[in-house]
């Protein structure tokens, strides 16, 4: 009654990593392009679809593959027939969008550390030239500040101790 998957193809739900590897594309350049939002608003409002979707990916296969040369577009299209791995692509879109919002985060702060102690012309200046700090850089300083919070969050957690929820013994035997 259903047909049965090829020998070849792996089981539902795991991916192959070619199939993986497209997908970890698929997010970086939405990201990249900061497209997060509507990109998962698209996903989430079409997920029902994603079956069809794929199917309609099949039907233009033709004009895409005269065009442009993609060995990856076949993948993609095979990897979201299947609901669970389109829910996986919005995972790794918000993991990706977690990582460049830390960096933008670490960005802000460094520029901010440059030009504290700056003259109004120099601050003026860069305005139109434009500040850039090294990639490298600031990667280093988000992993800084990212321990530093965990440090922080350590230290609040050893300051307060046992919350009046935790089950305490001594407070048991008062009760009785």
């Amino acid at each position: 009654m259903f047909p049965l998957p090829p020998k070849g193809e792996p089981e539902k739900g795991k991916l192959t990593p070619e199939q993986d590897e497209v997908l970890e594309k698929v997010a970086r350049k939405v990201v990249e392009k900061r497209m997060t939002v509507p990109a998962l608003m698209f996903i989430e409002s079409v997920k029902p679809l994603n079956f069809i979707g794929s199917q309609v990916m099949v039907f233009f296969e033709p004009i895409v593959q005269t065009l442009f040369d993609f060995k990856s577009y076949t993948v993609f299209r095979e990897v979201i027939e299947d609901r669970d791995n389109v829910e996986l692509l919005m995972q790794k879109i918000e993991k990706h969008d977690a990582k460049a919002v830390k960096l933008e985060k670490a960005y802000k702060i460094m520029k901010k550390q440059h030009f504290k102690d700056k003259s109004f012309w120099y601050k003026l200046k860069m305005r139109f030239i434009g500040y850039r700090v090294p990639t490298e850089e600031v990667k280093e300083f988000a992993k800084k500040l990212e321990e530093e919070r965990k440090e922080a969050a350590q230290s609040r957690e050893d300051k307060i101790g046992k919350t009046g929820f935790d089950k305490d013994e001594s407070r048991g035997s008062q009760n009785k």
